[in-house]
């Protein structure tokens, strides 16, 4: 039995052990990202996301702005 709650990530819909009260061990936090990259983000989804899909809106988001190519 898992202590942390499985949800779905917004984006690919993969199920994750979301761990929001213990944000240092939930799988989201192996992505470090920007403010920049966080307002990105919220501003296309409201819930969870995999680490996965935070990997790939990081580079999406680098690569519209010119901050790395793709």
């Amino acid at each position: 039995m898992t202590k942390h709650e499985i949800v779905y990530c917004d984006r690919c819909r993969a199920t994750f052990e979301c761990k929001a009260n213990a944000y240092t061990k939930c799988q989201c936090n192996t992505v470090q990202l920007t403010l920049n990259e966080v307002q990105y983000v919220s501003e296309l989804f409201d819930g969870c996301l995999c680490a996965n899909c935070l990997l790939e809106l990081q580079q999406e988001y680098r690569v519209e702005n010119g901050l790395t190519k793709g």
